[in-house]
């Protein structure tokens, strides 16, 4: 792509985005001045209600990034309006508890369920518009994929129907590519899969150096290196690689934090949490809560708390096993329906209110599943540097059945970048998956672990 190509293609994308900004926010203006504006108890000035909307723009633009609502060339038109209107709910939920502050009063909902209806109608037709007009604006990038120790990028640009961003033009093997680097000439778009770190890093300057954009699936030393901290020594610059350590004031602030929100969420979801356990022992007579040792920080053992959603004898031959999905004959009726929207990891908030659990972290896996992962991935214990959580990067941007290895990869990708603000967009991040069924997707019949 040229520069002048590249110009236009990021000019062009952001008007679009600007468009939908645009679109999104115009309702709301209407609605603010119509119905709002004249009931605050305190007289704004012209610039405090354009406060309001500069807020309810940010919102948008924060939490849309967040759950990549504007991403038409990767995402698919329906990803698309479910993530608008997903973030647009929210955004209106907290422009409405705004407003209500101000009012001081329970302002009219009217106003905002029209606003909501009419940004609805705005986001389908946005994102099929705008997907219709990118891929005939801008053809497919010239892709060629570099493999080495695992293959199937090209399967998975089919199945996540990517055929019209990338168009595969050559796959070729790391040696093949090292041996004649002008291979890539031609190429917009380059995937390293499973290359060893000496050759992809001479493909990658390679790609930088003419001006190719490469995409590369990252291993365990990069990520232990993203996280080193910068340091000088002999007017030298070094890298100072040393197990995770938290700083106490994010300890401090993250406690809090999940003890605030896990309370905050038992008081919001009691009438579920009663519902689902009087339908559990209505069922089958069983136990409502399930206990199970999970692993956290360290290794240590905890019994995380879940509602049964399997049958009592689920795995009375001994045998630590990985639900299959939907087609697994030991989940229950009622299992079926919490498994969906994820009602059985609720009692959890109690596991967080202890200490045992935290909001964000990694996922907390049994002890003989860990074992039998360790076996062939040893690196896989380095997950337990910190505490292991409700939601985290490997349950947000992963699956069920996610390989072990891929799950380490973006635990460490969140270790390496802890933070109040990562945790926070991982929580949001968390809400969109909720009714998402490739999440929950289990492993093959057969199998006992995601690495079988």
């Amino acid at each position: 792509m040229t520069t002048r190509s590249k110009l236009f293609h990021d000019v062009t994308i952001r008007v679009m985005k600007l468009v939908n900004l645009l679109l999104m926010t115009t309702p709301f203006v209407y609605a603010w001045y119509t119905f709002y504006a004249d009931q605050l108890w305190v007289t704004f000035f012209k610039r405090g209600h354009w406060l309001i909307l500069l807020l309810y723009v940010m919102l948008y633009f924060t939490i849309g990034r967040i759950y990549d609502a504007f991403k038409m060339s990767y995402n698919s038109k329906g990803e698309m309006v479910y993530s608008q209107i997903l973030s647009l709910f929210e955004v209106n939920v907290i422009m409405y508890i705004v407003a209500w502050l101000l009012i001081r009063h329970a302002p009219a909902v009217v106003p905002v369920l029209g606003v909501f209806v009419i940004q609805i109608i705005f986001a389908i037709v946005w994102s099929f518009l705008s997907q219709e007009w990118y891929f005939r604006t801008f053809p497919a990038n010239k892709t060629v994929v570099v493999w080495d120790m695992r293959q199937g990028i090209s399967s998975l640009i089919d199945e996540y129907n990517l055929t019209k961003k990338y168009k595969v033009v050559a796959t070729v093997s790391a040696e093949e590519c090292i041996s004649d680097l002008s291979i890539l000439d031609d190429a917009d778009t380059v995937f390293l899969v499973g290359v060893h770190s000496h050759d992809r890093n001479i493909i990658a300057k390679y790609c930088l150096m003419h001006d190719v954009k490469a995409f590369l699936i990252p291993r365990v030393g990069d990520l232990i290196i993203t996280g080193a901290r910068r340091t000088h020594m002999f007017h030298l610059l070094m890298l100072k690689v040393e197990r995770y350590n938290m700083t106490y004031e994010y300890l401090i602030a993250k406690r809090i934090g999940d003890i605030i929100l896990s309370l905050i969420a038992i008081v919001l979801f009691s009438p579920i949490i009663i519902i689902t356990a009087l339908c559990i022992k209505l069922e089958d007579r069983g136990p409502v809560i399930y206990k199970q040792i999970r692993l956290t920080k360290d290794g240590k053992e905890f019994p995380i708390y879940k509602f049964r959603s399997m049958r009592t004898d689920a795995e009375k031959d001994g045998v630590a096993r990985l639900s299959t999905g939907d087609n697994d004959d030991r989940i229950t009726k009622v299992g079926h329906v919490i498994r969906k929207v994820r009602i059985d990891e609720l009692p959890q908030l109690f596991n967080i209110l202890k200490g045992d659990l935290t909001i964000v972290g990694p996922r907390a896996e049994r002890p003989e599943l860990a074992s039998e992962y360790e076996k062939e991935l040893p690196e896989f214990a380095l997950r337990l540097q910190v505490k292991a959580g409700l939601t985290g990067y490997a349950q947000v941007y992963g699956k069920y059945n996610t390989t072990p290895y891929d799950k380490l990869l973006m635990d460490l990708m969140y270790i390496a970048n802890a933070s109040i603000f990562e945790d926070l967009r991982i929580i949001f991040a968390t809400v969109k998956i909720l009714f998402m069924p490739e999440s929950t997707e289990g492993i093959e019949e057969g199998k006992t672990t995601a690495a079988d």
